[in-house]
């Protein structure tokens, strides 16, 4: 479940070793290029982490960050 901060979106995910984790973030990088948008993640082994903010807009959440979280949940969700 995404988490609101005062700035963004974030959602950490887990997966069961380091390739599943980097085949997710292919296909998120994948995603947010398609939509012009790109998140800030982290990965440490079989963690990702991933905060979602509009830069453009002064680091705030918008549509934008909606609309990607709802695409990766939909990428997490096909492959879990």
């Amino acid at each position: 479940m995404w988490e609101q901060t005062s700035s963004a979106l974030y959602r950490k995910f887990t997966f069961k070793d380091f390739s599943e984790a980097f085949a997710f973030m292919t296909s998120v990088a994948l995603a947010a290029e398609k939509m012009d948008h790109h998140p800030k993640w982290t990965n440490v082994w079989n963690t990702v982490e991933i905060w979602l903010s509009t830069h453009d807009a002064g680091n705030t959440v918008t549509d934008k960050d909606n609309k990607l979280a709802e695409t990766i949940d939909r990428i997490f969700n096909a492959n879990n």
